[in-house]
């Protein structure tokens, strides 16, 4: 009988050797780190595990020791307009200029595909439409974002980054602000990102949401404990374990959740 070879996602991001200091305090220490391609990862830890310093170093928003490597390319290497046409970022209480519309903001993402005072184009406005709608922040698009709520300006800097359509896009807390039937259209949207072949990277506190995801990092005192499927339960014990089995992963009808321990 012909064994069928098991097809491997390529790596979208990988990480080597990383650490990272945040003045005089060393956050992270010895992380490697492989994202694969086509999927969505998400990670989690107690407060202060370095989640989000090691996205911004995945980002190149941070000076570090060792190396990340984006779509099989150095990042150090890549020029900043490639760079940015091939990763998308999403961080926390994102800032904006409050005067401008929510199209405006969202036309934001499109600058790396646009040459030097260029107007947009025909496909600059196409995707922004397209954004904006995904987000269902169209029929607001011609409001100034300081009349938007915190929910409401997230969906706008969540537009923003899917502007970009980049292969790669990094999020940091993106639920801040949202209510529960958004971060649901939040998951949708995750997962039609996937489906068409984009890779997600997601910091969430919101454990039950992050199990969603295909792939989970875990994190503890700048370091990775370990990474692995989400309906493993090697993952689960793992989840557990980093936070000191006060919590409990189980099932709920064809999902896994996290609650607390009694």
């Amino acid at each position: 009988m012909t064994q069928v070879p098991v097809a491997i996602n390529p790596i979208a991001l990988g990480a080597h050797a990383i650490g990272a200091r945040l003045g005089n305090i060393e956050v992270l220490h010895g992380i490697e780190l492989s994202i694969p391609q086509g999927r969505w990862t998400s990670i989690v830890g107690p407060n202060g595990a370095g989640k989000s310093t090691l996205l911004k170093v995945l980002a190149g928003l941070l000076p570090h020791a060792g190396q990340v490597v984006l779509l099989g390319r150095p990042l150090a290497g890549l020029p900043g307009r490639v760079r940015a046409q091939q990763l998308s970022w999403l961080g926390q209480n994102e800032a904006s200029a409050d005067d401008l519309t929510v199209y405006d903001v969202a036309m934001l993402g499109r600058l790396p595909h646009q040459a030097w005072l260029a107007p947009p184009s025909e496909l600059d406005r196409a995707a922004v439409e397209q954004a904006l709608r995904a987000t269902q922040a169209w029929d607001w698009r011609g409001r100034p974002l300081s009349h938007l709520s915190g929910g409401e300006r997230q969906r706008v800097l969540l537009a923003r980054a899917l502007a970009v359509q980049a292969q790669v896009l990094l999020m940091d807390e993106p639920l801040a602000n949202l209510d529960p039937p958004h971060q649901a259209d939040w998951l949708t949207l995750m997962r039609q990102l996937v489906a068409g072949g984009k890779t997600v990277v997601s910091v969430l506190h919101e454990i039950s949401l992050a199990l969603r995801a295909d792939e989970m990092v875990i994190m503890s005192q700048g370091a990775i404990t370990h990474q692995g499927g989400c309906r493993e339960a090697a993952t689960h014990r793992a989840l557990e374990q980093v936070f000191d089995h006060r919590i409990i992963i189980a099932p709920l009808l064809d999902q896994w959740v996290a609650l607390p321990k009694s």
